[in-house]
């Protein structure tokens, strides 16, 4: 097992469980891949995803490898309101959480008569992109030229337009030919850009990560998302896995057409009867023409803006506030705050943490940098073109102006700063590996296929690919699917299908 991020490490437990003897490699010096925390001066921040989606891939996971209910190892609650959006015209509304009928209520008095029942309409016809998708995207491993062919056909319902019935290109064709009001517009466009997407490029049926998102809801793992990581971690070791940490994997290496172990950054080569690649990029395999896959393809970077705050968290604080704000082109912009409030990420409760986001482009030692702040955030301007994120002052720059956005949104963050750290997608290369620093975003059916990833089983037997590069992409959930369909396709048989 190559790297020890929530991939490996999810498919390392169920391995282990099925009676192989696992050793993981992992080139830093702890595990959970891009599920870091920051601790300074009593303060807690998650510097990868603060937030978690679809909580049964990690509660099969525990049933799975020690019949334990998950939240025997975690306390989690669910996000409630799920989120708070603050739209470019100054209007805001705050979402419930799995409430159809709450969802239109607020709508409807945000944004006026009608705009809940738009909004419900679509979440209706991306229940049928989930029923098309959910199990080919998400349970099953993506195997050959024809899984791809289907899942390159985009399962959004045409409707009628005139005497044909034609179905939008894009999620912002969907955005604006169904929903109308900007705002609506901008909140369906959120869902992309969380992912680091552009929704004029997106898939019609990326409509689905709305559907997700208001069917499963948004959980908080008290503590932060680094505790979940601790406890994959520590199920993998009760489990009998090895890690061997500080410890480079150079290449696969492969005899025969199969791979048959690998070879360290020293030069020590270890045999292994299967390999699992869970680090990004392409697999450094021997007599391998290179495992097609696992680059940055049309993937953003994250530019996170940790901050500790002088006094008490404001009663009635949405956890999550997704800020809008005018973009080139009619496009939207959009800076998510995280405010959990957990007790156990501030020195006392007269401080409070937050953490600003935003989706940047990737880093490249050498490609410049902004010219201007605006620019800075502005990763729809190009064709995902990379920056140069340790040039002097780009990261400040992004930096003041996604505070400067929050704070004009009302937040009022700014006049209570005690200190702020800036993380780039060149911190984010250092420690994941990741090309760029990139974040991957889910996968997607529909654009020929173009937002598709590597198949957990590559063309080299024995050698087998997770995370958020491989199948079925990005996400701290998809990442745990992907170990369970590599383990399922090691134990079971290269023709194993998903779990029945």
């Amino acid at each position: 097992m190559i790297g020890a991020g929530m991939g490996a490490m999810a498919a390392a437990a169920r391995l282990a469980v099925a009676g192989r003897r696992v050793t993981v490699y992992e080139r830093t010096e702890t595990h959970g891949g891009a599920l870091r925390r920051h601790e300074r001066d009593g303060f807690g921040f998650d510097t990868g995803p603060g937030l978690l989606h679809l909580p049964a891939v990690w509660r099969d996971l525990f049933v799975k490898t020690g019949r334990e209910p998950l939240e025997e190892r975690v306390a989690m609650a669910q996000v409630e309101p799920a989120v708070r959006h603050v739209f470019a015209d100054g209007s805001s509304v705050a979402l419930p959480g799995g409430s159809r009928a709450g969802t239109v209520e607020a709508l409807d008095a945000a944004l006026g008569p009608g705009a809940g029942e738009r909004w419900s309409e679509l979440l209706v016809r991306a229940r049928e992109v989930w029923d098309a998708t959910r199990r080919p995207l998400l349970e099953e491993p993506l195997t050959g030229a024809v899984d791809r062919a289907a899942l390159g056909r985009d399962p959004y319902p045409a409707r009628r337009r005139g005497l044909l019935r034609r179905r939008p290109a894009t999620l912002t064709g969907v955005a604006r030919a169904e929903l109308r009001d900007p705002r609506l517009v901008a909140l369906l466009e959120s869902h992309a850009l969380a992912h680091g997407l552009d929704p004029r490029r997106a898939p019609a049926s990326a409509v689905v990560l709305a559907y997700l998102e208001h069917t499963f809801g948004t959980w908080y793992v008290r503590g932060g998302m680094r505790a979940l990581a601790d406890a994959v971690y520590e199920r993998c070791l009760e489990r009998g896995v090895e890690f061997r940490f500080g410890t480079a994997v150079s290449r696969v290496v492969v005899e025969g057409g199969r791979a048959v172990g690998v070879e360290l950054a020293d030069g020590t080569r270890e045999a292994a009867d299967a390999v699992v690649w869970g680090a990004g990029g392409p697999v450094p395999a021997a007599g391998d023409a290179g495992e097609a896959g696992g680059g940055t393809g049309a993937a953003a970077g994250r530019l996170t803006v940790l901050l500790a705050l002088r006094g008490r968290r404001p009663e009635g604080t949405a956890h999550r506030t997704v800020v809008h704000t005018a973009g080139p082109g009619g496009t939207t912009r959009t800076v998510t705050v995280l405010r959990p409030g957990d007790p156990a990420l501030v020195p006392d409760g007269e401080h409070e943490s937050a953490v600003l986001s935003v989706a940047v482009p990737p880093h490249r030692a050498g490609a410049g940098r902004p010219a201007d702040r605006a620019e800075a955030m502005d990763w729809t301007a190009g064709e995902w073109a990379a920056v140069d994120w340790t040039a002097p002052g780009a990261a400040e720059r992004c930096a003041d102006e996604a505070l400067a956005v929050a704070d004009a949104a009302g937040l009022g963050l700014g006049g209570r700063l005690l200190w702020r750290e800036v993380r780039t997608p060149a911190d984010t290369e250092r420690e994941t590996g990741a090309p760029g620093g990139a974040v991957p975003a889910p996968v997607l059916a529909g654009a020929d296929g173009a937002f598709l990833r590597a198949a957990n089983r590559t063309a080299t037997a024995g050698l087998y690919r997770v995370g958020g590069w491989a199948h079925p992409g990005g996400g701290t959930a998809h990442a745990g699917m992907s170990g369970a369909m590599a383990a399922g396709l090691i134990v079971e048989g290269d023709d194993w299908r998903g779990s029945r």
